[in-house]
């Protein structure tokens, strides 16, 4: 197995990319919805960022979606590399290759609920 950053790093970034994705636009477009307008200006004065990725929702979501194509790509041509065949490190591969791919789902769930609440929530309900 090859342990180079592709099988590590890349995921990583688009779990953070697609994660920056929620807090800039969903975060804030569930809690005002919930009422909780009180809760959202403590946030954004605690985290000044906060109003900062939202300002560049635009680029932040352009970023995030080019990791995430990127490192699905890399995700789809590592499949079916070979694995050691030592049986220990064979099983670390099989794991981390399972990792990956749950980590991947988990950053395309997180980058949907973010444009849907950035683009399509303002669209339908506003």
């Amino acid at each position: 197995m090859r342990g180079d950053w592709r099988d590590t790093v890349l995921p990583s970034l688009a779990l953070f990319g697609s994660t920056s994705t929620l807090l800039c636009c969903a975060l804030p477009a569930v809690l005002i919805s919930l009422g909780a307008g009180a809760v959202m200006a403590g946030l954004t004065s605690a985290i000044p960022g906060l109003m900062w990725l939202s300002a560049q929702k635009n680029v932040l979501f352009i970023a995030a979606g080019a990791l995430l194509a990127v490192s699905s790509i890399v995700g789809w041509h590592q499949r079916s590399a070979p694995c050691p065949t030592d049986p220990e490190k064979a099983a670390n591969c099989l794991q981390l290759r399972r990792f990956n791919a749950w980590l991947l789902t988990t950053s395309w769930l997180a980058y949907g609920c973010g444009v849907f609440f950035a683009y399509v929530w303002v669209l339908v309900f506003f």
